[in-house]
């Protein structure tokens, strides 16, 4: 239950759009947490609090900012500052106040990519040319970004996209999944971070029919970062993807640019 309140927060600043819930979920997230453990706070194994404090800290600093995709120089400046808390924060907090070592960035993971690894990378380019462009155009969310039709919008796009994508992984993933598996199956802990997941990725713009898309993406890459125990693995797969994203975008808000490469026109 402590654990759903706090994660259910997050559709509450995303979805919603209602900062007063989602401070109400946090603190009785928080609240109960605490009632369940008692003097187990501050022993010195995992503590449900102070994970779920973690977690709480990044949704918070990331609900500070609206997440509406702009390119100008202050909302990149602001997305990098918040998004960029909402990583540093809880690492800051969990290593040297909480003395713990939960948060982890393991780049290499497991080792060599295996050849099932390398089918999987080919698999997100053809899936997401044969599903983000029908998506995108028909449902017409791509006007939730903006229009880029310079080459320095159109590279600020570029970088964008990019960049939030890392920080998907680092957050959602290394963040508050690897936290929330401390304390639940794996199964369960996927589910709650896939809540956080999804919703961010609502405000941002893949709205419309866009979770039944974002929803499966988000499970299958906690389940793909248990498998290779590597966020450079999942990081190529969300760029790889992300860089079809890139590719639709410009598409949409460029009628005829690159209408060779996909099978339907904005």
């Amino acid at each position: 239950m402590p654990a759903l309140l706090v994660c259910l927060a997050a559709p509450a600043f995303f979805v919603l759009l209602t900062p007063w819930l989602g401070w109400l979920l946090l603190a009785a997230g928080l609240g109960v947490a605490v009632a369940l453990e008692r003097g187990r706070v501050t022993a010195s194994g995992p503590s449900l609090t102070r994970d779920l404090s973690l977690i709480a800290v990044g949704l918070l600093i990331v609900s500070s900012v609206p997440l509406k995709a702009e390119l100008d120089n202050a909302a990149m400046i602001r997305f990098t500052l918040a998004l960029g808390g909402a990583v540093v924060v809880p690492y800051v907090l969990s290593r040297w106040v909480y003395r713990d070592h939960a948060i982890r960035f393991p780049w290499r993971g497991g080792g060599r990519w295996r050849p099932w690894q390398w089918a999987w990378l080919a698999a997100v380019l053809l899936l997401g040319w044969l599903i983000l462009p029908f998506y995108f155009i028909t449902s017409g969310v791509y006007l939730n970004w903006p229009v880029v039709d310079t080459p320095d919008l159109i590279a600020r796009l570029f970088v964008g996209v990019g960049a939030v994508g890392i920080w998907d992984e680092l957050f959602f993933i290394c963040t508050c999944f690897v936290l929330l598996r401390r304390h639940f199956a794996d199964a369960t802990a996927n589910v709650l971070q896939a809540i956080v997941f999804v919703s961010f990725l609502w405000e941002l713009g893949y709205r419309a029919w866009g979770p039944v898309l974002t929803i499966p993406f988000a499970l299958l890459q906690a389940i793909i970062f248990l498998r290779t125990k590597s966020l450079g693995y999942v990081v190529t797969v969300h760029l790889l993807f992300d860089a079809v994203v890139f590719a639709v975008l410009v598409h949409a808000h460029n009628p005829g640019l690159l209408d060779a490469i996909f099978f339907i026109a904005p």
